[in-house]
């Protein structure tokens, strides 16, 4: 298994839109990310994310942590 290291908000919603994720709107701290075919996805806008957090949104896109930390 990949350890995740603790990522801002930021740096994980740039790694999104390289996949093909756009940003629809931001609500307060939320980042809401909108991609054709994927879910939509929900980012706090933190500055570091726990990476149980960050695993469950990965996982909620449906790709691996590997083709993630590609992205980066």
């Amino acid at each position: 298994m990949v350890r995740l290291a603790n990522i801002s908000g930021k740096t994980a919603v740039n790694a999104f839109k390289k996949m093909g994720y756009d940003i629809a709107r931001q609500t307060g701290s939320h980042i809401i990310l909108r991609h054709e075919f994927r879910p939509t996805l929900t980012i706090p806008d933190h500055k570091e994310l726990a990476p149980g957090l960050l695993r469950s949104v990965i996982r909620q896109a449906g790709i691996s942590v590997e083709e993630f930390m590609k992205n980066l």
